[in-house]
């Protein structure tokens, strides 16, 4: 498995340093959300080639995937975002799904947001790119976010029916919403392209909190993923003791 830092893992800082501390670390990619604050692509796509690292995964540009009157203006997102992924060989391509709409019935919007993929998948298989949907919590960070359960997200993914469509598994978030995290984190392998890691309660690195990460990325190597797990969480002590002290009691009990 490979792992990625987020950006903001070191606050304040630019992505060319946190592509540096990723070497540092012997980690393998920088997930850098909002592709568009960049000041020069192609500036951040030569200091990768140096550096020998790069940005793994971004977002596009957000509108809400379940209100279908934003469609043409989620999918001209979409061709902008790859565009930047193509100059920075980025490969994945993360998307919340936006808030439930009020009196418009959750069928309907389940499907506008069906078909919205549907159009966004040939453009994301022509390009090589992974386009993944993000379920959230609404219970402490995303109140009335459209989907936060596992078993709804891949029904959508099954659906739309592409190789490039997939979910990221935030574990965080599930272990909020529905627990069972083993059990979902695994059982939907074929449709999770990365994950998400944090500790619960509070968000922070792993070992911080009720989750047992050496069993949950142990039983997700198993599987034979081989994909990204990203650490999108804060740190409750100093960022580069804290991802030691993860690699230390963590990756080295997973891959022992």
């Amino acid at each position: 498995m490979k792992y990625s830092l987020c950006i903001g893992a070191y606050s304040g800082k630019d992505e060319i340093y946190h592509l540096e501390k990723v070497k540092e670390h012997g980690f393998h990619g920088l997930e850098y959300y909002a592709w568009w604050e960049l000041q020069d692509l192609k500036k951040t796509a030569r200091e990768q080639e140096r550096i020998g690292v790069g940005i793994n995964a971004t977002c596009t540009k957000f509108i809400s995937l379940v209100d279908e009157t934003l469609r043409d203006s989620y999918l001209e997102g979409v061709r902008q975002t790859i565009e930047a992924c193509k100059a920075l060989n980025i490969r994945s391509v993360i998307s919340q799904t936006g808030n439930v709409l009020e009196g418009i019935p959750r069928d309907k919007q389940r499907q506008a947001m069906v078909e919205t993929l549907k159009r966004c998948a040939p453009l994301f298989e022509e390009a090589g790119i992974v386009l993944e949907v993000e379920p959230l919590n609404g219970l402490v960070d995303h109140q009335g976010h459209f989907l936060q359960r596992s078993d709804e997200s891949i029904d959508v993914i099954d659906q739309v029916d592409s190789p490039n469509v997939k979910i990221v598994f935030d574990v965080y978030h599930q272990q909020i919403t529905e627990g069972n995290v083993i059990r979902n984190a695994t059982g939907y392998i074929d449709r999770i392209n990365h994950y998400h890691i944090a500790d619960n309660p509070g968000r922070y690195q792993p070992g911080t909190g009720e989750l047992n990460y050496v069993n949950i990325l142990r039983a997700i190597k198993n599987t034979g993923f081989s994909g990204f797990i990203g650490l999108e969480c804060g740190f409750t002590i100093d960022t580069d003791l804290a991802i030691q002290q993860f690699k230390n009691e963590v990756i080295t009990q997973v891959n022992a």
